[in-house]
């Protein structure tokens, strides 16, 4: 299935954690007039409004942009589901979100109860498309047969730092597309010179680098920066191509086994795969 990520230049999407306020929108205002028209927010991140502001601002339809956000897991009971969903969409000034997803798998690992609620939240119109985030392997599958209609995400930490191969392998066998987050692994990535090396070869920097083996490694991308120039750079990476052997040095990286999202920044984390 082809996912609402890969279609309508969404596949580049802006990640808005930790903006807020005015920062939010400057970086909005930027994103957007460099050409981003997939926005991710959530309700963890507490900016839903600022960026609902920002795109009801930016004098473009509404149909132009692909909006994302994630249901919080303290809003996972069956009392304050549905009712969460219509305070995000209240805060981002639409009728709709494009993709709901579960934000992370809820404590204790059972996930076929906030899987039924995100299938009725879009059953409900509420979203247009609905998915996952940092689910594992197992759960993918699960998911798979749980709800009603195709999910068009997995949003997980995905960079060269970090072997995925279970979860590509997962998402080939479910269907469910992957979309990275933390895709430059919060600068680490910088540290590997062969980023730099391959750069400077393809007329691209380390980061533009990354952001393409994650795009050909059939992964959607959100990166967030403020920086005006950073922005337009993470945007610019679909003039070039990576080869087979830069994509193999690349990740080789992943022997790194770096991981950002475990269970020491996030407690209720998965027993990763």
């Amino acid at each position: 299935m082809m996912s609402i990520y890969f279609t309508r230049n969404f596949q580049r999407g802006f990640g808005t954690f930790p903006l807020k306020g005015a920062d939010a929108r400057r970086a909005m205002e930027h994103a957007i007039d460099v050409g981003y028209r997939a926005f991710d927010t959530a309700q963890m991140y507490g900016n839903e409004a600022d960026i609902g502001a920002a795109i009801a601002e930016s004098g473009l339809p509404r149909d132009a942009f692909c909006i994302t956000t994630k249901v919080l897991p303290a809003n996972f009971p069956d009392a304050t589901f549905l009712p969460s969903v219509e305070d995000s969409l209240r805060a981002l000034q639409v009728d709709k979100v494009d993709v709901l997803l579960l934000h992370w798998p809820p404590i204790g690992g059972d996930v076929v109860p906030s899987l039924r609620l995100l299938d009725a939240a879009h059953g409900k119109g509420l979203a247009a498309h609905i998915g996952v985030s940092n689910y594992t392997s197992a759960m993918m599958r699960i998911a798979r047969d749980t709800v009603s209609v195709p999910l068009v995400a997995n949003q997980v930490e995905f960079h060269p730092l970090l072997n995925q191969d279970v979860l590509l392998a997962a998402s080939a066998e479910t269907g469910i597309p992957l979309v990275s987050y933390c895709s430059l692994a919060r600068g680490r990535v910088f540290e590997a010179p062969v980023l730099a090396e391959i750069g400077a070869r393809v007329g691209k920097n380390a980061a533009q680098v990354v952001l393409r083996w994650i795009q050909q490694k059939g992964v959607a991308s959100n990166t967030m920066s403020t920086r005006p120039e950073n922005i337009r750079a993470n945007y610019d990476i679909m003039d070039f191509a990576l080869s087979t052997v830069d994509m193999a040095r690349i990740d080789a990286l992943s022997a790194a086994q770096y991981r950002i999202c475990n269970a020491d920044l996030v407690p209720f984390a998965p027993e990763w795969d």
